[in-house]
């Protein structure tokens, strides 16, 4: 035992000692192995729901950049209906109006196309048919749920080859239009889901972690208590130890006296 301000203090006192320092009433298998091992569960639990709302909260912002890319896409679209309205009126309109007009839509077309070339997240496309489905795992179980893959280019809406200074028919756009509107209420349920799903394990890991807490968090109070109590004991046991030391000093001394 190790002398401490005169008393010789135990490892019962070391061990109060560092459990009051550092708040935790487990600190090795000997404060409850049971109730170690529960603990240690627990945080892996933890780690696993935190992980995988970190992953959850990936997929949530690749959701938003989808459906940000297909509103850009949905804008193109109505500014080629627009323009296939008016140079549908052959009343008012010449074969050289309807060049300029497609002038324009060919410009459009190609951003279409751009917005699906270049609309990735963490460098898988999120919009050219080539990523499929992507898998995000949800929690520390292997829970996986899936964002849909889309395919916003021209050739999967059907209109790669619109032009009106030939034959076209509106319903292409308006199809086209329709697919989109499609992709983007896929995009907002799997969002939603998403959420749904983050809002979940940060509720459940907090709640496991309030568990965990409790389980280990010292009752700093009653701890105080027991501390002064084992304070006490190893005061006694150090007079009773003098004690003894002295009546045997006093018995050899007695003896060769």
């Amino acid at each position: 035992m190790s002398s401490i301000g005169g008393v010789s203090q135990g490892s019962g006192y070391q061990s109060l000692y560092g459990k009051i320092s550092s708040g935790k009433a487990l600190q090795s298998a000997a404060d409850g192995a049971a109730e170690l091992a529960i603990s240690e569960k627990m945080n892996s639990q933890v780690r696993g729901l935190e992980q995988g709302a970190n992953n959850v909260s990936s997929g949530i912002d690749a959701i938003k950049i989808q459906d940000s890319a297909l509103g850009e896409v949905t804008d193109y679209l109505q500014r080629i209906k627009e323009l296939a309205v008016a140079a549908s009126n052959t009343f008012t309109v010449n074969d050289s109006d309807k060049a300029i007009y497609q002038k324009e839509i060919d410009q459009l077309k190609e951003g279409i196309q751009g917005v699906a070339n270049i609309t990735t997240y963490n460098e898988k496309n999120l919009l050219d048919g080539s990523t499929g489905d992507l898998s995000i795992t949800t929690n520390g179980n292997g829970s996986e749920t899936k964002i849909s893959g889309a395919n916003s280019t021209l050739e999967a809406l059907g209109i790669k080859d619109f032009d009106v200074t030939g034959d076209f028919n509106l319903e292409d756009i308006d199809k086209a239009l329709e697919k989109v509107s499609s992709m983007r209420s896929n995009v907002g349920a799997t969002q939603n889901s998403l959420e749904h799903l983050y809002n979940i394990n940060q509720t459940s890991a907090y709640n496991v972690t309030a568990s965990q807490s409790r389980l280990e968090d010292l009752d700093v109070e009653k701890a105080v208590g027991n501390l002064d109590k084992q304070r006490l004991l190893d005061t006694i046991s150090v007079m009773m130890q003098k004690k003894r030391e002295d009546d045997e000093e006093d018995k050899m001394s007695r003896l060769f006296n």
